[in-house]
């Protein structure tokens, strides 16, 4: 992914920031495509911090109350130049736990399902869609987070296709990665 990465950030470099003066690139497609690798190799090409959204959402069925709080915690606050903050979604005791700031950005990486909602789209400077078979993805997916995953994988991609129906995501994205 390092040289997606690095093509990734010699686009975003073009781009006019649109969240006050920050650089703001959303990395999105379906569970397990990739996104968390490619949105951690961005961030240390760019350098630039990475917002994940599995920290936004309010659990299992908050893909959209994730999408609220990206707009409202983080990509509101920049655009009026004041630090981005969000709270951290705790897994395992089901509510959001501690606060998290970024301050004094040049570029921000948001990854994760939700970051390319048609209400973040006016603070994105870049939106980057990938993707992966089904088969892949959730391989993907269950080997990275276990069998904690597997229950919730037909109620996930649920949310994901109405989601994804209703916000159009791949067609607004100005770079397409396949990755499996």
């Amino acid at each position: 992914m390092r040289a997606q990465a690095a093509g990734v950030a010699a686009w975003l470099a073009t781009r006019p920031p649109r969240a006050g003066g920050v650089r703001v690139v959303a990395v999105e497609g379906r569970s397990g495509s990739g996104k968390t690798t490619l949105a951690a190799a961005l961030a240390a090409e760019i350098p630039a911090p990475v917002v994940r959204m599995d920290d936004l959402y309010e659990g299992w069925d908050g893909l959209l109350a994730g999408v609220h709080r990206l707009v409202e915690w983080v990509l509101s606050p920049l655009a009026r130049g004041r630090p981005a903050r969000w709270r951290r979604y705790d897994w395992e005791r089901f509510r959001y736990a501690e606060w998290h700031e970024a301050r004094d950005l040049d570029a921000l990486v948001v990854e994760g399902v939700g970051s390319g909602a048609r209400q973040a789209w006016p603070y994105l400077s870049g939106l980057v869609w990938l993707e992966a078979d089904d088969a892949v993805r959730r391989a993907r997916a269950l080997e990275r987070d276990g069998e904690m995953y597997a229950p919730h994988w037909e109620r996930w991609a649920a949310q994901e296709e109405r989601y994804y129906a209703a916000h159009d995501v791949r067609s607004r994205a100005g770079i397409r990665i396949v990755t499996g």
